[in-house]
């Protein structure tokens, strides 16, 4: 902007008090200021608006490129998935047709019951929070039972349960 020093203001001002005269000096200093304010906000639109359009080509440009890569990725894809294609069906129709193929088979119920079997076991292997030493050591409880049902089954047979007491 314009440099204009307070020394400069005030001989400005000086001036404009000889020529205007005290009494229309407010009014046109009024005036000055919203012209000034009014110039002020015209410059703000139009470089707000000048970096809008840049803005937008610059996000057009981008667009553009970006549809670009898109599309050049697409026909990359297309590409390999057709060649991909065209060799599983010559390899699919170069293949020798046996009936003994074990791998065409569908497993018995067997198989499919053993396998699970196993993937539980070794699942429950992984899982659980007691070391694999300690399970080989021990071994694992197949029936768990309750306290209750515990004492139960192993309290002595006496036949004068009545004159026992808990505390003798």
């Amino acid at each position: 902007m314009i440099d204009i020093a307070f020394s400069k203001l005030a001989i400005i001002g000086v001036a404009a008090l000889v020529f205007i005269g005290p009494e229309r000096l407010p009014k046109v200093a009024r005036m000055a200021g919203t012209m000034l304010g009014r110039a002020q906000r015209y410059i703000n639109d139009v470089k707000a608006e000048v970096s809008r359009e840049m803005e937008l080509d610059e996000l057009r440009k981008m667009h553009k490129d970006v549809q670009s890569a898109a599309s050049d990725v697409e026909n990359t894809i297309s590409r390999n998935f057709s060649q991909v294609e065209q060799e599983v069906h010559s390899v699919w129709n170069d293949a020798p047709s046996t009936d003994s193929n074990p791998l065409m088979e569908p497993p018995t119920f067997d198989q499919v019951t053993e396998k699970s079997k196993n993937f539980r076991k070794k699942k429950l292997a992984h899982t659980s929070a007691l070391p694999s030493w300690y399970k080989r050591q021990t071994g694992r409880r197949s029936h768990v039972i309750s306290g209750a049902a515990r004492v139960a089954k192993y309290r002595p047979a006496s036949g004068d349960r009545a004159a026992r007491s808990f505390f003798q």
